[in-house]
């Protein structure tokens, strides 16, 4: 609560309101941010919920402060933008509310790399924070497969994805020469075992990979995760397959109903 004071204009005493300042000064109570300490709309309790039986509970306390939920931040892809929220105990909360990069593992290979974040493509609890393009956790997303084709190359000396029909260039518009390389050199690289998921290298060829993001982003302000491999990639796309067969159904019964 802010208060001011003013001279008054009609030289009129108010006793009520002057507090014994009489015809001089008014005082003026500014209720401008007086819902900000009175509103608790969204609680976390769970006082209001029934029981399993379908019976209401007894309430016997009012809200509390430490029981305060806040709005969802619901992230979505841009160019970055976070915002600082003070929480109990004077900590802070990175509030994401754009995002558009994130440190994204490869876990057979045990690497990790900042990599863009391209689209949303599933998520399990809701289809419209697909179609919005919002990103929480564990939600599916296309990121760039670039820095992790480049590491592929480095470490194994094995291209991934389509094969590249022009050769590097430089400045001057030469062709580049390979990298030359020591045998010792060759013969370590030539040693490493290497495998890959073969639905993983089919994405290597659209240059976008499938990952989840397994950070929070409304609470620390990232977007990170891991990309999807085994049976968990093999999981997720039939998801994806099916979800596309219904929609086309949908679309094709739509479009039939209208000729129709």
């Amino acid at each position: 609560r802010s208060v001011f004071f003013f001279q008054a204009e009609d030289g009129i005493r108010d006793p009520l309101w002057s507090r014994g300042l009489g015809d001089v000064y008014k005082r003026q109570v500014s209720t401008q941010s007086t819902w900000d300490f009175n509103c608790m709309g969204i609680s976390r309790d769970s006082r209001h919920k029934r029981r399993a039986t379908g019976g209401r509970m007894p309430i016997h306390k009012k809200k509390r402060k430490y029981e305060m939920a806040r709005q969802p931040s619901m992230t979505k892809m841009g160019s970055k933008m976070i915002k600082l929220v003070r929480g109990r105990g004077g900590n802070l909360k990175y509030r994401a509310l754009r995002i558009d990069f994130g440190n994204y593992c490869w876990g057979s290979e045990k690497i990790a790399r900042k990599a863009k974040i391209l689209d949303v493509v599933y998520n399990a609890s809701n289809n419209e924070l697909v179609r919005t393009k919002t990103i929480v956790k564990n939600c599916i997303v296309q990121i760039d497969a670039t820095p992790f084709r480049a590491w592929y190359t480095k470490q194994y000396n094995k291209k991934l994805g389509k094969a590249v029909k022009e050769e590097p260039k430089t400045e001057a518009g030469k062709v580049e020469a390979p990298k030359k390389q020591s045998r010792h050199v060759v013969k370590k690289i030539a040693a490493r075992d290497f495998f890959i998921d073969p639905n993983l290298e089919e994405q290597f060829n659209t240059g976008r990979l499938l990952a989840c993001v397994s950070s929070r982003p409304g609470q620390v302000g990232r977007a990170d995760g891991y990309i999807l491999e085994g049976k968990e990639l093999e999981f997720y796309m039939k998801k994806m397959e099916k979800k596309k067969k219904i929609q086309n159904t949908a679309l094709i019964s739509l479009l039939t109903y209208c000729n129709v």
